[in-house]
């Protein structure tokens, strides 16, 4: 897609496929205008307003459909090229007429997925950070990720990255005095002072930003949790009780679930997938054997596993513990309304009764890093914390007591300096272009 003509005028459907009321049609480039002027037989309308027209094939002449059209010069435009939008009636064949119609105008051809987006992207439109909450807008499923998308696209991390690099000019600015005037009494130690001074602050910021990282980034991906324990624990009823819905099997007979079963819910607008597992115990039944090895696998990648235990004398097997429990297991006793005693687990809970279950959601919500995307850190890419990180390791060079060459930290100030910039997609980005602009759909 990057190598395309961006001197080529593209267009798409920017709507989704399928019989709907109204479908958008997006035509970019220098003749997007002569493009509207052919389909409405030179009834363009002004810049700027909504204007009812009745589109035309150019070769038959034949009435296309009425629609509402809007022409947008540039570079006052989405991509900073002249746009054309078309609101066409949504069933198909007046669509696909309108979309041949199209086609058939010299210099014209079908866009490339992104490539809107791209064109705004080279025009300076948009930086890529903001391309890249545009399509985490496009994917969003859970109310979480469109408010973290959304600040995404409006430039906000591109904002922080800016501001902090503005601290590092500032500090750069004092160096080059103190090189500039180096043989002036007491010039190095009075600039060394407000230099790590600037710097401190700009390091703070980076820190700050990293340190939410991880919850953003499970806001975007998602948080997986692993529901483990012996067969019969009640893994299966409690997946069923939390997603109020029977998906899983439920069965008083042991082994009953042999492969990983996933439900997606919604918590606190955070996207969270259960993972229901087979019950763990030595077992000479193969496909019980090949369940119980994909727990185990599951249990190793989870963000966090629920390891179920029954009540003495209600479970099937032995309610053993892993010997290895990680930081990210919660023991929890299931079957709450046959307890005769004091649970020993960390969260107590009755699929029967609902006992507790609002405890268990609130409990993974917390592991999750709750909601994020409202006023946390916008590092959800690995791209963007690795240039934070990046940031981070030059200021802290800089800021090394031992470091006294005003030179080595102007180097290290401005290492930061470019580490930020490939937030914004100004520096050392080509190789993640494509990956980037793919995501997006073709009308983008």
């Amino acid at each position: 897609m990057l190598t395309e003509d961006r001197t080529d005028t593209i267009f798409a459907l920017a709507s989704g496929v399928g019989r709907s009321a109204i479908a958008v049609i997006r035509i970019s480039g220098a003749k997007a205008e002569a493009a509207l002027d052919a389909l409405t037989k030179g009834r363009t309308p002004p810049a700027r307003r909504a204007s009812l027209r009745t589109l035309y094939d150019p070769g038959t002449h034949e009435p296309l459909d009425n629609a509402l059209v809007a022409l947008f010069p540039g570079p006052k435009s989405f991509t900073g090229e002249t746009i054309v939008e078309i609101d066409v009636t949504g069933g198909r064949a007046v669509v696909q007429a309108t979309l041949f119609a199209l086609a058939r105008i010299s210099g014209l051809r079908p866009a490339e997925p992104g490539e809107f987006a791209w064109r705004a992207f080279v025009n300076g439109k948009l930086d890529l950070s903001s391309v890249e909450g545009l399509a985490d807008l496009v994917e969003a499923e859970t109310a979480a990720q469109r408010r973290q998308a959304l600040r995404l696209a409006g430039g906000e991390l591109r904002a922080l990255a800016d501001a902090i690099r503005s601290d590092l000019v500032a500090a750069s600015a004092e160096i080059e005095a103190q090189i500039d005037f180096s043989d002036v009494e007491d010039a190095e130690a009075l600039s060394l002072v407000g230099v790590r001074s600037i710097i401190a602050r700009a390091a703070a910021r980076v820190r700050e930003a990293l340190a939410g990282a991880q919850a953003a980034r499970r806001v975007r991906e998602g948080f997986t949790v692993v529901v483990a324990g012996a067969p019969n624990a009640g893994k299966s009823t409690l997946i069923n009780a939390l997603s109020k819905r029977d998906v899983a099997i439920v069965s008083p007979v042991p082994g009953t679930t042999r492969d990983s079963i996933e439900v997606f819910l919604e918590i606190d607008g955070l996207p969270i997938t259960l993972i229901d597992t087979a019950g763990i115990r030595s077992t000479l039944d193969p496909i019980e054997s090949e369940g119980v090895r994909r727990t185990e696998r599951h249990m190793r990648s989870a963000d966090m596993t629920l390891w179920l235990k029954a009540p003495p004398g209600l479970s099937f097997s032995e309610n053993q513990v892993p010997l290895e429990m990680g930081s990210n297991t919660v023991i929890v006793e299931t079957k709450a309304d046959l307890r005769t005693g004091a649970s020993s687990a960390a969260i107590s809970v009755s699929a029967k009764t609902g006992e507790g279950l609002d405890a268990l959601l609130a409990l993974i919500t917390s592991h999750a890093g709750g909601d994020s995307s409202t006023n946390g850190s916008l590092i959800a890419h690995e791209r963007h914390r690795l240039a934070f990180r990046d940031a981070l390791k030059a200021l802290e060079r800089a800021m090394d007591s031992r470091q006294s060459e005003a030179e080595l930290i102007a180097e290290d100030l401005r290492l930061a300096s470019r580490a930020l910039q490939r937030v914004a997609g100004r520096v050392d980005v080509e190789d993640v272009l494509d990956s980037i602009f793919a995501r997006l759909c073709v009308g983008k």
